[in-house]
């Protein structure tokens, strides 16, 4: 039998996630909740969905429900995250899963206790461009690694926006430094110290961050994020004989990547593939013991420990050691 999927609430990135679900084996979104009962209705009636409940409450009591996919505004994100476990449900909760390291500990060791699988919902990393990227870095395709650039932007106005919302846990660094940091992670493992300087607006939160980030042999990573820059997203891993950049790393629309050595660029093809199906996948076969889930506390512990600090050198306007 298919694992049952509830998602809770109507938000706009749900439409990419039952995109992928729809081609997922062994997966099937059966219900979906919103505090307006009317609009949960209606979304369920575009989408093709079952169930439609009043109240996220209400999709946590449904039995038939195994899995919870919760992708709302950030603060939100671990409250609802312990609700599900307490209800004997497992969790894909969107990235960033918390900005404080001592909630994913929360959140991990309540998931233990229940004897469920939690996975924060980082897609890219289940696409094969990301596997063969980490499988080129490894194969010493550029040498030595010397340096991890990532960017990521787009233009954010609209001050309804919950990315502009402090109270929300909104920022640019929560909204898209959140793959820079995960990716450099990937790469070089776990940063020894961090510094970062932001601009702030909206409401208070970081809609400007430019960052860097030390690791073990002499490896830097810095990126640049940001809601008042025209649309940019890529990466760059430079070593000593050469460096891979992809034009598309986070979406992974169009899957290439580039070695570009002194003698000339190389393309290196990677096969098209749904990166929220492969997630899907991946859940649902943890959730069947069929496979493990591909990020776990390790995971999204290092990643909140990044984020932290680079808050606190944001804030501080010195270096702090993770």
């Amino acid at each position: 039998m298919a694992v049952q999927w509830g998602i809770l609430s109507t938000a706009h990135i749900n439409r990419k996630l039952l995109a992928g679900a729809r081609l997922a084996a062994g997966a099937e979104v059966v219900a979906v909740a919103s505090r307006d009962g009317a609009l949960a209705a209606d979304f369920a009636r575009e989408h093709g969905i079952e169930r439609a409940l009043a109240g996220y409450d209400a999709l946590l009591a449904d039995r038939d429900v195994e899995v919870v996919y919760i992708p709302l505004p950030n603060s939100m994100h671990v409250e609802w995250t312990l609700r599900a476990i307490a209800a004997g449900k497992h969790v894909l909760c969107e990235k960033p899963l918390t900005r404080r390291a001592v909630e994913v500990e929360q959140v991990f060791d309540a998931a233990e206790r229940a004897g469920v699988v939690v996975m924060e919902a980082f897609m890219y990393r289940h696409h094969p461009q990301t596997t063969r990227l980490v499988e080129l870095v490894r194969e010493g395709a550029v040498g030595r690694v010397a340096v991890i650039r990532g960017q990521f932007s787009y233009v954010a106005r609209d001050l309804a926006n919950v990315r502009l919302h402090a109270g929300l846990d909104g920022g640019a660094l929560m909204d898209l430094g959140c793959y820079c940091v995960s990716h450099a992670r990937l790469i070089a493992g776990e940063p020894s110290l961090v510094f970062a300087e932001q601009v702030t607006g909206g409401d208070g939160v970081d809609v400007a961050m430019a960052a860097t980030m030390r690791f073990a042999g002499d490896v830097l990573a810095h990126f640049d994020v940001g809601f008042e820059q025209a649309a940019r997203d890529e990466l760059e891993i430079a070593g000593d004989e050469g460096a891979l950049f992809l034009d598309d790393p986070w979406h992974c629309v169009e899957p290439v990547i580039e070695l570009r050595r002194d003698d000339g660029v190389e393309r290196i093809e990677v096969a098209a593939a749904n990166p929220y199906t492969l997630e899907v996948e991946n859940m649902s076969a943890a959730v069947r013991g069929e496979a493990p889930a591909l990020l776990g506390r390790d995971d999204a512990l290092g990643q909140a420990r990044v984020i932290e600090a680079l808050y606190s050198a944001a804030a501080t306007g010195v270096a702090v050691t993770v």
